[in-house]
């Protein structure tokens, strides 16, 4: 027990410095590699939980995909960092009210877990034990069972956050050529085949 406690409070501990700094380090570089030692370190927890699955899921998917992804695109993009960072205290009073409306959030969760411990049974799924099914199906029960709804929400929310992505970060660009499909079928053989009669030994 007294291991799994020095675990848990070192990988708490490297999560959450880890966090702070992918929001307090000025070059986004720096950000994703710390929010990478933050995924890992979240997936140690998962692992003291005994969600090795979940833990599998954040290295994979997080790490694996979405972080490394966002890595290169912070690398490859011509992104002008000193121009974004023109308008930081502008959102200043913005940022800051929804960090105090999630720290209230924090505390009130909290506060509720240590005054009344008995309102987590009311949330809580029974844990079946391993002889009778697995993590990843346990998970997969509740997940598609008791809160389906929830979880395709979650889904559509994450395609809209998508979606919006792309359309903020689209850019029209002068002088690239683009392959246009309709035009291409809409050629007439006039348009496209040019005949002419050259004379022998002329040349083109």
């Amino acid at each position: 027990m007294i291991i799994q406690g020095l675990a848990f409070y070192m990988f708490a501990a490297v999560a959450v410095a880890a966090g702070v700094m992918v929001i307090s380090a000025r070059n986004p570089v720096h950000s994703v590699l710390f929010l990478i030692l933050a995924f890992f370190n979240s997936a140690g927890l998962f692992v003291l939980m005994g969600a090795e699955f979940l833990a599998m899921i954040l290295v994979v998917v997080y790490v694996g995909a979405v972080a490394v992804l966002f890595l290169f695109v912070v690398m490859m993009l011509d992104i002008n960092f000193v121009r974004m960072r023109e308008g930081f205290l502008q959102y200043m009073p913005v940022g800051a009210l929804i960090g105090l409306v999630l720290l209230v959030e924090l505390v009130l969760v909290g506060g509720a877990w240590t005054l009344s411990p008995e309102v987590g049974g009311l949330a809580e799924a029974p844990i079946p034990p391993l002889s009778e099914m697995s993590n990843t199906e346990a998970i997969g029960n509740v997940i598609y069972t008791r809160y389906i709804y929830l979880f395709q929400a979650a889904g559509v929310i994450l395609l809209i956050a998508m979606i919006g992505a792309i359309v903020l970060t689209l850019r029209q660009r002068e002088g690239v050529k683009k392959q246009s499909i309709s035009r291409q079928i809409a050629r007439t053989r006039e348009e496209s085949v040019e005949i002419k009669n050259v004379p022998s030994g002329s040349g083109v």
